[in-house]
């Protein structure tokens, strides 16, 4: 059986895709198999991102900002997950991909759109990966390798509206 793959899609593969891919191929090694892509990518991957996940201990070698048309090409990896990881509350356009996959949806404010100095939007990517890295805890604790298509998106669905908050409130 070959590991779960799972894309995350948003708009310019430059931050919060890279950061999924990254995060889950380090933390995921040989159950996940994850991959990113954008609809409209900006062709390098923000320095910011790849400093967040090097501070982290993630490598961040052969990362780049690539298309999603590379996953829908004749010879492309069969998916069993896709995530879209755009910041619909922001009005920002998800992309929409086709295929014979679960589908979910992760919104995440984009610390590439954060302005200031270098310490507030490093601190902007810092979050966003935590939040992440939480969300990714939760998917690595399903069990996908048994679960239906429906079982697996309402959880899927469920851990896409996690924030670090809910595990606070669960201490309390």
């Amino acid at each position: 059986m070959h590991p779960c793959r799972v894309l995350f899609i948003c708009t310019g593969n430059s931050a919060r895709s890279i950061l999924s891919e990254a995060t889950l191929n380090h933390l995921g090694k040989g159950r996940f198999e994850a991959y990113s892509a954008g609809s409209k990518p900006t062709g390098q991957v923000n320095p910011y991102a790849l400093e967040a996940l090097a501070t982290a201990g993630i490598p961040i070698v052969g990362l780049s900002s690539k298309s999603w048309d590379r996953f829908v090409d004749e010879g492309a990896p069969s998916l069993d997950i896709v995530i879209t990881v755009c910041d619909s509350a922001a009005n920002e356009p998800c992309p929409v991909l086709f295929g014979d996959f679960v589908r979910t949806h992760w919104g995440l404010p984009d610390p590439a759109a954060v302005t200031g100095s270098s310490a507030v939007i490093n601190q902007a990517f810092r979050k966003a990966h935590m939040l992440i890295t939480y969300r990714l805890t939760a998917l690595l604790n399903l069990p996908v390798e048994t679960m239906g298509a429906d079982e697996l998106k309402r959880a899927l669905d469920g851990i896409g509206v996690l924030t670090e908050e809910d595990d606070n409130e669960d201490v309390a």
